[in-house]
């Protein structure tokens, strides 16, 4: 297992979960809970293999969709749609969907690398993936994307893939250098989040 089927593999699971917890706050059905799971986890994969002309991991991996289910058949088990207080602001949900959101960063940008492309092709396939599924997740609920309105979300993203860029110039990439571009990520995330930082709005 190379390290960009790790990335999605945690990535997969950190944002079914966030996806189930999203459906539960908006009160989908069962059918609106897997949808939003599914759409959360596998959308942002799925359109970067499109746009990197890459087989489809989300479909050619049984596990990928099988995760999926399993974190959302765990989930009710333990009971976790019952937590009553606002979702988006409850650690488990931050957790999730920050180590989702780096997760996915991470593998756009060593794919597009993969692939070839540039700087800004790097940067943008990064953020594709990392925000894609939570885009499509809240279109389809009529909510306005968390990349927009949320604490330095897109900001991180794009940062994982300037550093995985600037790493691969360098031919430093290396199971070591990813896992500092992770745990970096993931910390900037929470300080953003703990401080309330947010983008100059006009």
């Amino acid at each position: 297992m190379n390290i960009i089927e790790i990335a999605e593999i945690i990535g997969i699971i950190s944002f079914a979960l966030s996806g189930f917890l999203i459906a539960v706050e908006v009160k989908l059905d069962i059918l609106g809970i897997f949808i939003s799971s599914f759409l959360t986890a596998l959308g942002g994969g799925v359109t970067r293999d499109v746009i990197v002309g890459r087989e489809l991991f989300a479909f050619s991996n049984n596990y990928a969709s099988l995760l999926v289910i399993a974190v959302i058949m765990i989930a009710i088990f333990f009971k976790v749609q019952r937590m009553d207080e606002n979702i988006e602001k409850h650690p488990l949900f931050m957790t999730a969907d920050t180590l989702g959101m780096v997760s996915f960063a991470i593998s756009g940008a060593l794919i597009a690398q993969h692939a070839g492309f540039n700087f800004f092709g790097v940067i943008l396939l990064s953020l594709i993936t990392a925000v894609g599924g939570g885009v499509m997740r809240d279109i389809l609920i009529n909510k306005i994307p968390l990349v927009l309105v949320s604490e330095f979300y897109g900001t991180v993203a794009i940062f994982v893939g300037i550093l995985i860029f600037i790493f691969g110039v360098l031919s430093w990439l290396n199971p070591w250098t990813i896992m500092i571009v992770f745990v970096v990520g993931v910390w900037l995330r929470f300080i953003a989040v703990s401080k309330e930082w947010h983008l100059p709005k006009i």
